[in-house]
């Protein structure tokens, strides 16, 4: 199976004012340079915002930092400091994958399913851009983990 497929689009504007989706043009060589640079900005964005939010959590925890005499406010402040780090915990592991995308589209394998090795999708990808597995696998997956964990 050749990577140098055609793929037709008429994506236009993403969703929630973020980056304007990429439109492909009639004809237009799926996961060409042009959109590999187009998932590459948006990834890239993705984790530049992640890590200031990581900053920010840091600055946060240090200035917020008490020792409070009430057992009840220390165990508030604890709890609040517990779900952040949770929060920051998932999105460490989401800028990992985005790295690991970010790497597939130096590899030139981005965009296509790891499992089958079909193309993922250009609309796929903009609402998740760290996606592995065409809808097709995915779902494929996710049934077999409901049947595994009854």
């Amino acid at each position: 199976m050749t990577k140098a497929t055609k793929h037709k689009s008429n994506v236009t504007d993403s969703p929630a004012g973020g980056p304007k989706a990429y439109e492909a043009k009639e004809g237009e060589e799926y996961m060409n340079e042009k959109q590999q640079e187009h998932f590459r900005q948006i990834l890239s964005v993705w984790k530049n915002e992640l890590m200031e939010e990581v900053d920010r959590t840091v600055d946060h925890m240090q200035s917020d930092a008490s020792n409070f005499a009430d057992p009840a406010d220390r165990a508030t402040q604890e709890e609040e400091f517990s779900l952040e780090l949770r929060t920051r915990d998932r999105e460490r592991k989401l800028i990992k994958k985005i790295d690991e995308s970010l790497n597939t589209i130096d590899t030139g394998e981005f965009g296509f399913c790891e499992a089958c090795g079909i193309e993922i999708g250009i609309k796929r990808l903009e609402a998740r851009p760290t996606a592995t597995l065409c809808i097709d696998c995915k779902t494929l997956q996710e049934i077999k983990e409901k049947q595994i964990s009854r």
